[in-house]
């Protein structure tokens, strides 16, 4: 199935974040305690969460992988879902600890400036992971996959992150030493930001949430169909990368089997068209015009 083709090529995207991260994350944390740079062991810090998130995500896509069993009669493509929830935990405590360390070192201040290595690590890391983005970005449009697409994303808040390390280390070097902690402030919320965004899409997908343009748009696809005289009801959740979607419609009910079995299949087609990664449950009703109601001052007909 080509669904879970692209989930193993998918995996492709996390293999080369985790190799990326490992690299800059040891290089940020020892070049920043030896040049003495809060904000860069702040970025490398922010760096080993997303190893971690990276791990989560290959670890869901491998899961998601197995077929439907007799428990999971739907497969296990929720299983990346579980892997991101799991992930913005973990990304939010680290968050958290970047955030204390910072605020002790406002109190306390080091008083030292870090060395102009640290700010070019942090500009040649950010440009490393700008190009990690692209291909991220590049294969999650190839493979539409929701996952590697936050991957992707994550890829690109981090360049910016590490720009923003580069920023606030040239403060500290031109004799502002508190930009440097300011700046390991801004990454700490930063990482709590994009742990929470994380956290929320999760949730929003195991508590089985539909993005509200996607039913307008499919809705006015389906009353579109030929044959199709009314919507009475659409219902849609997404099972990882999967759309699972009902709708009930009316038709013509002097139809056979065999016309309104025609609409059904036209309208599964009509919305696989607009995502082949579907599965789609069409029910047919009979349209039934209501009657005008009869007035009680009308005379009766002899």
């Amino acid at each position: 199935m080509e669904l879970y083709t692209n989930l193993r090529q998918g995996e492709k995207g996390a293999w080369l974040s985790i190799a990326t991260y490992l690299i800059l994350s040891s290089v940020k944390l020892t070049i920043g305690y030896i040049g003495t740079s809060e904000a860069l062991k702040a970025d490398g810090l922010n760096n080993t969460t997303d190893i971690i998130a990276s791990i989560a995500v290959l670890i869901g896509l491998r899961i998601a992988q197995r077929p439907p069993d007799s428990n999971h009669q739907y497969g296990h493509l929720r299983a990346e879902t579980v892997a991101s929830l799991v992930a913005s935990f973990i990304m939010l405590i680290v968050g958290l600890q970047v955030l204390i360390a910072s605020l002790q070192g406002l109190w306390e201040p080091s008083g030292t400036t870090p060395s102009l290595l640290t700010a070019f690590v942090a500009i040649g890391s950010a440009a490393v992971m700008y190009v990690v983005y692209r291909y991220n970005l590049a294969l999650a449009k190839k493979i539409r996959s929701a996952a590697v697409k936050a991957a992707a994303y994550d890829n690109r808040s981090d360049a910016l992150v590490s720009i923003g390390t580069a920023i606030g280390i040239f403060g500290a070097i031109f004799g502002f030493p508190i930009i440097d902690t300011l700046t390991a402030l801004v990454v700490a919320f930063l990482i709590i930001k994009t742990a929470v965004e994380i956290f929320w899409e999760a949730v929003q997908s195991l508590t089985d949430a539909f993005d509200i343009d996607e039913v307008e748009t499919l809705s006015v696809l389906i009353r579109n169909v030929s044959g199709v005289i009314e919507l009475l009801d659409f219902k849609g959740r997404a099972h990882g990368n999967m759309y699972f979607i009902d709708v009930t419609v009316t038709v013509d009910p002097y139809l056979n089997v065999f016309e309104s079995h025609r609409i059904t299949e036209e309208i599964e087609h009509t919305i696989m068209r607009e995502n082949r990664f579907c599965q789609v449950l069409v029910h047919i009703e009979p349209h039934i015009e209501e009657l005008p109601p009869t007035s009680k001052s009308q005379s009766p007909t002899i």
